[in-house]
């Protein structure tokens, strides 16, 4: 216990000690949101008559949360190790639980602060989403995508020798699950094949939970079928990032 709140206290400081960083991660999704709520304000969605703002405000949130999970630990990982941090630490009695459970916390905060900002300027009068009574179910399928998208970004980490490559493999993984998964455009207005391809993305669940919960255009079963798939997404991705978890490049 000692060591995990070492390490998350420590981590809590470098980020906010890091202005540059600390405003691109809140920054980013608030810049697509006015784009995308700028583009289509006041359109409807032919295929099912539903304002744009309902699909866009819901994907651009989840992306942008999951975005900065597996970017942050991804660049932190192999930082870490790239300094001979990680070896330093495991010459303690410190386990790979305490490492990423301290990065877990922080995104976890990082993630609700993100969601908080983000909505609170999506139900501005400019962009006119409007909450649903259900919206504080949209927590659990926060803290179920971040774990998911986290464990993504551990195993990006942990094979990544340079920013370049970390920056390289993240956007290869996350630009193209945010089109498939319907996170810029409605899911409805997309060709019959990307719909499908779209449900073994882990991206596709966010988006229908968060959806779901904030503007309640979906009943609250789509919120608990996206939490049990992003449940079972964050399983495997764990188990798979504790797998491949090395504290340097040699081991």
């Amino acid at each position: 216990m000692s060591a995990y709140a070492a390490l998350s206290q420590a981590g809590y400081r470098a980020y906010t000690r890091d202005k540059t960083t600390l405003f691109f991660t809140f920054a980013f999704p608030l810049l697509f949101l006015v784009v995308f709520g700028l583009i289509f304000q006041g359109q409807e969605v032919e295929q099912s008559g539903k304002p744009y703002i309902n699909y866009i405000a819901p994907g651009v949130l989840s992306w942008g949360v999951a975005n900065a999970a597996v970017f942050g630990v991804g660049f932190t990982l192999m930082q870490w190790r790239r300094d001979d941090i990680l070896r330093l630490v495991r010459m303690t009695p410190t386990r790979p639980l305490s490492v990423l459970g301290s990065r877990y916390v922080l995104a976890l905060a990082i993630g609700v602060v993100q969601a908080v900002l983000f909505v609170a300027v999506a139900v501005l009068p400019s962009f006119g989403l409007s909450l649903s009574a259900r919206w504080p179910l949209a927590l659990p399928v926060l803290v179920l995508g971040i774990t998911a998208f986290l464990a993504i970004g551990v195993v990006v980490g942990s094979y990544a020798r340079t920013p370049e490559a970390v920056a390289a493999v993240a956007n290869c993984l996350m630009l193209p699950m945010a089109f498939l998964s319907g996170s810029f455009f409605p899911l409805d207005a997309m060709p019959q094949w990307m719909q499908t391809l779209s449900r073994v993305l882990p991206l596709r669940y966010f988006n229908d939970g968060v959806s779901a919960a904030l503007t309640g255009t979906d009943g609250t079963g789509d919120i608990a079928v996206a939490c049990a798939v992003l449940a079972a997404f964050a399983l495997v991705l764990c188990a798979v990032a504790l797998k491949t978890f090395r504290w340097s490049d040699k081991s």
